[in-house]
């Protein structure tokens, strides 16, 4: 009930009463103990071990335990959790002169971020590690076991169950000698359904149609009439999207936006209506791109699921792209583990798993998998990118693409030959750039071609610490494997002549004297020694490798390689001059020549702008794709990628192997052979973590409470037989998700009241055996779109992309990061369309406990605490959205006696009590009667803010 008390007369928005300032935090340490396995471990492992472990202590300091740095050294205890400021640690290895140790910045960062957040550490005692599970007995964890399908107890009651989901529930409740509480009432029921299966409130009328509806099957036909409905599709979309870690930027200080990512949600809230089995999603959001297909739509449907992999937090600004390459892998495993095993899989990237029987050479072997596949577009840009992969057409539009791309390829290569022509022989009018400036290639007078543009041999690393480079940086060898490398520049001649051909580089101290450059030119090729420990001299950053002659539309290249060379080899860019007679230069007839080139060059720049912009506008899906040559991986000690241990086979998870396993072949990635395994009857563990994820989204707990670990770090399940009936119906179904919902939906379990059995309640306290349905807040989409609902203001616009701007801009670029952090969220559609941004959320999901995007999330936080009553109270939308519902109610009910019982069931599905309509005529100055906007958008904004109106019973 909602009381009202004519104080608030002088702060008509105070109204909101009845939040518990009472912190609830739910979720367990999961995410911080991943940030340690991941950041800390291998930190103190690589870089502090060796002077504070067992074999020596400098300062007195261990940290290769918890109880050692909670000791402290001789100067005091140096890690003070949840204060990293005030931590001496941190400042320790922040001093510049600290005299062994120089983390990079990454480091320092993720040690700051595990202090800061409570420094949990797992480490019970020294870093020597025990030794590995025995497998055989690992599996004799109850999740490692073969599900087989048990028979529903007998009960005393007969008479109580409604199938065989009750008898389980009840079995176990008469063991403990407790009864279930009354059935629901009908106008709490439909709250319930329509909140559960929809997301979104029902209207009076539809409230009153189920309570008249006489029946005997009302309820399921109700059921099977919201399972129907597109807008399930939405609501049991988004819980997959917490699991799949969606989101739509990148995440990081340059965050980037992910422009397609709406493809992948849409495809979910597709797959959930259309019934897709959930083995199918499984076998599409692994491998895809690697499936038949009958027809384009199928194609584009299955290329767009692969987004599950990646759409993760990525840094694609990190400059080591083999780390960042391994880090991608790690996240997917992580994500896959979690997402259908129900399997915390991170920590064996840098030691076999501490407590569940998974050593590094699994981990690896399913690194291996991810490892021969394409999830970032190549590994030489300075800021990476990701796979998109255009997306088949059907009919007239595919014939019309297939034309443009044809008349596009025909008109582009005489096209760029012309500019290149052009561009040579307006050399002359081109002023020599001073050193540092410009950083444009196209500033630079002749055939410039940037380090970007090369061809990589071998792993060049990228760089910007010379500030003397065009483009956006250079690439030098890193000092290591000579004559592993090669860097290629090509180039095609667009006039016959002889050109000065020079190298772009930044000399120093620590180059090559005796860097060997090949240059392909008509007479063959000629290889040049260059000591870049030498400045350049052709403006300041050009160094000449000669006077060579060339041909015409001949193809000429520039080969870097670091063979034989003594220091790191540096490139930047090459460049092609042509050497010309003055005299041509500016006479009538080159003049002429000029302007005619310049008319064709209009005229086809002409012909293919719409075809161009008919290319641009195709479609473009996030993917992954096979990498060209699929490889294992070799086993990286304590995660280091540089540190390779021995090879291990591309499989999967021996503890999870039951049965046969399919065979990888050795020119694919084994993506599509994952797949499969994951989805195996022998595989104890996927329809398990989907069929309690199923129960948790119904019932607001799963039978195992931690939902995304099903392993022996998680918790045991409240009925272990229930759970395997339910996996065992949910492929019995044909994995079809919406008849195992229907199932526990008709149970009676599922329809009980959530009023408190109080003998119950002494000997279950937690409600785990399921006497009554638990009381559940509305998380924080239902409780927007309710809202907006409410003043029947809610955009029931489905599918496509809603981020303003996104479209506009190159994803890759600077821009993207400012369309983020300043976007200013005004949108009305439901709120899984709402942007997903890393960066910044709306500030409701922010409050109410909306899922961490960083991490596969089978289940959220849920708090109750302070700033979300102030929300209620003062945030610009509620009271925009309050003063809305006034002026709807206003308008469309005359009679004034009938408004608060229309605001109360549009709100809380219910009628006021007697005392509440008594509160708030005592509220409104004048009686119900008062036409005044301001005072009935206190009273939405009163329930809005209530009890009744945030929980469903």
């Amino acid at each position: 009930m909602i009381r009202f008390s004519k104080k608030f007369l002088l702060f008509p928005c105070c109204l909101v009463i009845e939040f518990l300032v009472v912190i609830e935090k739910s979720a367990s340490a999961s995410e911080e103990i991943d940030h340690f396995e991941k950041r800390i471990r291998p930190l103190f492992l690589d870089n502090c071990i060796q002077c504070h472990g067992s074999a020596k202590q400098e300062g007195g300091l261990r940290l290769d335990s918890k109880h050692g740095w909670q000791a402290g050294g001789a100067s005091g205890p140096v890690i003070i959790p949840g204060n990293a400021k005030s931590s001496s640690l941190v400042a320790a290895i922040e001093r510049k002169n600290h005299p062994t140790l120089k983390l990079p910045k990454d480091s320092i960062t993720d040690l700051n971020i595990w202090i800061q957040s409570g420094a949990v550490d797992p480490r019970s005692g020294p870093s020597n590690r025990k030794a590995l599970p025995n497998y055989e007995s690992g599996k004799d964890h109850w999740s490692f076991k073969a599900i087989r399908k048990p028979v529903a107890p007998k009960v005393q009651n007969n008479s109580w169950p409604n199938g065989s989901i009750d008898q389980f529930i009840l079995a176990t409740q008469e063991k403990k000698g407790i009864k279930p509480v009354a059935d629901a009432t009908k106008e709490e029921l439909v709250r319930r359904l329509y909140y559960t299966l929809i997301g979104l409130p029902p209207t009076p009328d539809q409230i009153d149609t189920f309570v008249a509806d006489t029946r005997v099957n009302a309820r399921e036909l109700l059921v099977d009439e919201l399972l129907a409905s597109p807008h399930f599709g939405e609501r049991w979309g988004r819980h997959w999207l917490d699991v799949a870690r969606f989101a739509e930027s990148s995440g990081g200080g340059r965050t980037l936006l992910f422009k397609d990512a709406w493809r992948y949600r849409d495809y979910v809230i597709q797959a959930f209506n259309d019934d897709m089995p959930y083995d199918q999603m499984i076998r599409e959001q692994l491998a895809g791109d690697l499936l038949p297909y009958e027809s384009p739509g199928q194609r584009s449907r299955q290329l767009t699921a692969t987004a599950f992999l990646a759409l993760g937090p990525t840094n694609y600004e990190l400059q080591d792209k083999q780390l960042l390459r391994f880090d991608v892998i790690d996240e997917q495993i992580d994500t896959v583990g979690k997402a259908f095993m129900g399997m915390t899989l991170g920590c064996a990237r840098c030691h076999d798993h501490k407590f569940d029987p998974v050593p590094t050479s699994d981990y690896y072997a399913m690194a291996g998998i991810f490892k021969s596949t394409r999830t970032l577009y190549n590994y030489t840009d300075n800021v990476a990118r990701w796979v998109d992969t255009p997306l088949l057409l059907e009919g007239v539009a595919a014939e019309e693409l297939s034309k443009a791309e044809a008349s596009v390829a025909k008109l582009q290569l005489p096209l760029n030959l012309k500019k290149a022509e052009l561009k040579v022989l307006t050399q002359d009018s081109v002023k020599p750039p001073q050193p540092g400036l410009p950083k444009s290639t196209n500033l630079i007078p002749g055939l410039v071609v940037d380090d970007e543009a090369a061809e990589h041999q071998g792993e060049w690393l990228f760089s910007q610490y010379s500030q003397n480079y065009l483009g956006e940086g250079y690439y030098h060898d890193g000092d290591k494997l000579k004559g592993e490398k090669t860097l290629t520049f090509k180039t095609t001649i667009p006039v016959s002549g002889s050109y000065l051909v020079r190298l772009a580089y930044a000399e120093a101290n620590n180059r090559s004297t005796k860097t060997p450059v090949t240059i392909g030119h008509s007479k063959g090729e000629t290889t040049v020694l260059v000591n870049q420990r030498q400045a350049p001299t052709e403006y300041g950053r050009f160094h000449s490798l000669g006077e060579y002659a060339f041909e015409k539309n001949e193809i000429s290249f520039v080969r870097i390689s670091n063979e034989g060379t003594d220091g790191h080899v540096i490139a930047d860019a090459v460049q092609w001059f042509l050497i010309e007679d003055d005299t041509s230069i500016g006479s009538p007839e080159r003049t002429a020549y000029l302007d005619a080139l310049k008319q064709d060059i209009k005229g086809l720049d002409k012909e293919l702008k719409p075809l161009t912009e008919m290319l641009k506008a195709r479609p473009l899906a996030m993917t992954v794709k096979e990498d060209p040559e699929p490889t294992d991986s070799a086993i990286r000690i304590r995660g280091v990628e540089k540190n390779k241990g021995d090879f291990v086979p591309r499989g999967f998870l021996q503890v999870a192997s039951l049965g046969a396993v399919p065979t990888i072949p050795p020119n694919t990635s084994g993506r599509l052979e994952l797949a499969e395994w994951v989805i195996s009857p022998d595989n104890p563990l996927s329809s398990r973590v989907m069929a309690n994820r199923i129960w948790s989204w119904l019932f607001g707990t799963g039978i195992v409470r931690s939902v995304d670990n099903l392993g022996t770090t998680g918790e045991l399940p409240s009925h272990a037989e229930l759970l395997d009936y339910l996996a065992v119906r949910l492929q019995e179904n044909e994995w079809s998700i919406k008849a195992i919902i229907k199932e526990i939906l008709l149970s009676r379990t599922w329809q009980l009241s959530s009023n408190i059995n109080e003998e119950a309640k002494k000997k279950d306290p937690n409600n785990r055996l399921l006497t009554s349905y638990p009381i559940r807040r509305l998380d924080a989409e239902q409780l927007r779109d309710a809202i907006l609902a409410v003043n029947g203001n809610l955009d029931l616009q489905m599918f496509g992309p809603n981020i303003v701007g996104a479209g506009e801009i190159n994803a890759n670029s600077t821009a993207a990061q400012m369309i983020e952090y300043n976007y200013d969220f005004q949108d009305n559609r439901r709120s899984v369309y709402t942007p997903a941004f890393r960066v910044q959320r709306h500030e409701l999901f922010e409050l109410f406990d909306f899922g961490n995007v960083n991490f596969s999330l089978g289940k959220r936080n849920t708090s109750t605490v302070a700033l979300q009553a102030l929300y209620m109270l003062n945030n610009p939308f509620v009271l925009e959205q309050s003063k809305l519902a006034a002026e709807s109610l206003l308008k469309s009910v005359e009679n004034p006696s009938e408004r608060v019982d229309v605001a109360y069931r549009q709100t809380l599905g219910r009628p006021p009590t007697d005392q509440e309509r008594k509160l708030i005529s005592e509220f409104l100055k004048d009686g119900l009667s008062t036409e005044s906007v301001t005072e009935w958008a206190s009273v939405f904004q009163s329930l809005f803010g209530s009890f009744d109106f945030r929980y469903l019973n």
